[in-house]
């Protein structure tokens, strides 16, 4: 059993804001620039620095019929009239091996590539493949904003909790079950369980930053259940006055190392995981800072179980 004191406590946990709680809850095609200004590899770099100019952007992807063939940046174009080369085409100065972002992926882990890549720009695509967006940090930074006055505005209309469910019935121990089927590889629904979770314990009377503890250490385990198993698995979350309880299992492959496992940054996700900017190997590392309990047991013919516990403030009890 690990239960050492957690990373993160109540008052650590209480500067979490929402603009960082939503990153977990907004899609990338919430928030990014659907009408997309694209080159074709054909045009010259001058027509490429007239179009830049015309639109006041400093970088576009290239593309023909909506495939994706590369992206070009007003460094390529400085480059070019550096060289005496602006008559050469866009496809002579692009950069073809593009980082993308899909529409349905979490606005986090479009953060996560802006900063290990120090981009300036990420097109988006489809599961087609297809190219049907740009996002850049000044469109997080716009989704974030109308998410939060989306928020202030929903919260004026609507105060839903359910504050008195546990007090209202009568048993010697009340326990509200929360059961969540999660797919392999089921990128277009990753965190929706966790967030459903995070805004149950809202309107049951958890304290914000026991909810946002609680909605990491589950997104966390989510996406390890659609990243690194054989058929997915389940998230279970049982919330009593004073504590919640966690698990997320699996039926494999299993872990051969867990000490390893548990080391910043080791991931065993295959290159095209990678490549889609999960699997960072941060998960079960920001798992154990959020909860106060955390055991983890896997064999490689039985599958994995993840056991979390969050134990509540006795002066203030869920409810």
């Amino acid at each position: 059993m690990v239960s050492d004191k957690p990373l993160i406590t109540d008052d650590e946990a209480a500067k979490i804001t929402r603009v960082e709680e939503l990153a977990y809850e907004l899609t990338v095609g919430e928030v990014m620039t659907k009408k997309v200004f694209a080159l074709r590899p054909e045009q010259t770099m001058r027509e490429a620095l007239d179009e830049f100019k015309k639109f006041r952007i400093s970088g576009a992807p290239v593309a023909i019929d909506g495939n994706l063939c590369g992206i070009l940046s007003i460094e390529d174009l400085i480059r070019s009239l550096r060289d005496g080369r602006i008559d050469l085409t866009v496809a002579d100065y692009m950069t073809s091996n593009v980082i993308t972002v899909k529409q349905e992926d979490q606005v986090i882990e479009a953060l996560k590539l802006f900063v290990k890549w120090n981009l300036g720009r990420l097109p988006v695509l489809d599961s087609s493949n297809k190219l049907v967006g740009i996002l850049t940090k000044g469109d997080i930074t716009n989704g974030l904003l109308k998410a939060l006055q989306k928020d202030f505005e929903a919260e004026e209309l609507i105060r839903y909790r359910a504050s008195h469910l546990f007090e209202d019935i009568v048993s010697d121990r009340s326990t509200l079950t929360l059961r969540y089927n999660v797919k392999k590889n089921d990128f277009s629904r990753g965190g929706a369980a966790s967030n459903n979770i995070k805004k149950a314990l809202l309107r049951l009377g958890a304290s914000p930053q026991v909810a946002r503890r609680c909605g990491i250490a589950v997104y966390e385990a989510e996406m390890n259940l659609i990243i690194h198993t054989n058929h997915g698995g389940v998230l279970r979350v049982e919330i009593e006055p004073d504590r919640i309880t966690m698990e997320a299992y699996d039926d494999g492959p299993g872990i051969p190392d867990i000490s390893l496992a548990m080391k910043p940054g080791y991931s065993t996700a295959p290159p095209e995981i990678r490549a889609m900017g999960f699997g960072a190997g941060m998960g079960l590392v920001n798992i154990k800072s959020c909860v106060d309990e955390m055991n983890l047991s896997s064999s490689l013919d039985r599958g994995t179980n993840l056991y979390m516990v969050m134990h509540l403030d006795k002066s203030k009890p869920l409810a």
